[in-house]
């Protein structure tokens, strides 16, 4: 049947009037409250980023008590400044640690860039100017003063641990957060190097990994400042560890412990025909698919990171997580993202492990602090054995 429309109802060629179809009024609901929801985040976006400020105006007073530091008003390595800032003064329940070396990580260009641009919104970052204008996390130094509550520490001891705005002279830290004695046998150097690196290799392998002696463990990056950390967290555990790594650094990981070496310049570790328990990923650039058929049927797959800071400016290292979580509910194998906890436990489990032997840190180079922008951009490029390491005079 033909049927003919007029302006406020529909009509048979017979002219019998036919009521109009009502409207659903719960998709009109939902189509007008999504946009509502669009826009209001367009607006916070907005607000968000013209109001982002930070406290770089002090930067402009001349200091009582000075002290050098990298500091950072806006977003850019070129934007870096090594100058003289009021020296910090602990509170009751901190340490006040003089800094002999800290050591640089992919979680510093990130800040240093401002990348992937979805932090500058949902991780704190700041989002048209960084918010925290000081840089850093892991040091070690020696205590000059404590706080009246302090009862763990005293001037004098030597420290290792992690604290916001490491890359300077002088940093407070609590005594009940991220700081630990430093081994004896341990330079300042090696201690710098461990926090973030060894404590993301720990928890991904014992609490992310639940790694078991005897296990099959891959590390994918292993001549990184993770990767070498955990080889040998992988080998203190008692598993089965196979390194993957470029040419040059085959020697590097065979001699901190791993068992089997792959040369991924001339060997896809995914078509060897091995299957692994667990697999550690500090790369981030081969597809999951890899992953899948190196796993075996109930193994895991942790993501540590990987990718420089134009690699993913939107969502950067997210991309891969958000792909796993798709995935993972239609196959049997885990795959997971790992952000570290800094903690004193971990720190002293990992200060043992070097007091014993069983753990040496990794140095690639090594740069003066006021040479830290050439450390960000040696860390760039993606090929550094080890950690880099930047001392603090």
């Amino acid at each position: 049947m033909q049927l003919t429309r007029k302006r406020n109802e529909v009509t048979s060629i017979e002219g019998k009037p036919r009521p109009r179809r009502p409207r659903k009024l719960w998709k009109r609901f939902v189509k007008w409250s999504l946009l509502a929801v669009v826009l209001l985040l367009v607006l916070w976006s907005f607000v968000t980023y013209w109001t982002s400020s930070n406290d770089c105006a002090r930067y402009a007073l001349t200091p009582a008590n000075p002290m050098k530091a990298i500091v950072y008003c806006d977003y850019g390595l070129s934007n870096l400044k090594f100058q003289d800032i009021e020296k910090p003064t602990p509170a009751n329940d901190q340490l006040l640690v003089r800094v002999r070396a800290v050591s640089v990580n992919p979680l510093d260009w990130h800040f240093i860039e401002g990348t992937p641009y979805i932090g500058r919104f949902l991780f704190g970052f700041g989002a048209r100017k960084p918010k925290e204008t000081q840089l850093g996390v892991d040091f070690a130094g020696m205590v000059e003063a404590v706080g009246k509550n302090v009862t763990q520490y005293k001037p004098g001891d030597e420290v290792f641990g992690g604290r916001a705005g490491a890359f300077a002279q002088y940093v407070c830290v609590r005594e009940s957060r991220a700081v630990a004695l430093k081994p004896a046998n341990i330079t300042f150097e090696q201690a710098a190097s461990v926090p973030i690196a060894a404590i993301t290799a720990l928890q991904a392998l014992r609490d992310k990994g639940h790694v078991q002696p005897g296990q099959k463990v891959l590390i994918n990056g292993a001549s990184g400042g993770v990767g070498t950390f955990a080889v040998q967290l992988a080998k203190s555990y008692g598993a089965d560890v196979t390194g993957v790594c470029s040419t040059r650094n085959l020697d590097l990981v065979r001699s901190i412990g791993a068992d089997h070496v792959i040369d991924y310049t001339k060997e896809d570790f995914s078509k060897t025909g091995q299957r692994y328990d667990l697999i550690l990923d500090n790369v981030g650039t081969q597809p999951l698919s890899q992953f899948r058929r190196a796993l075996e049927p109930k193994g895991e797959c942790v993501m540590i990171g990987g990718g420089g800071p134009n690699d993913g400016r939107l969502i950067g290292p997210m991309a891969r997580p958000i792909k796993a979580m798709l995935i993972s509910p239609f196959v049997s194998q885990k795959f997971g993202m790992m952000f570290a906890q800094l903690n004193h436990d971990d720190l002293s489990f990992l200060g043992e492990l070097m007091q014993s032997g069983k753990v040496t840190p990794v140095i690639d180079r090594t740069y003066k602090l006021s040479d830290l922008p050439d450390a960000i951009r040696y860390l760039e490029q993606g090929h550094a054995r080890g950690k880099v390491v930047v001392t603090v005079e």
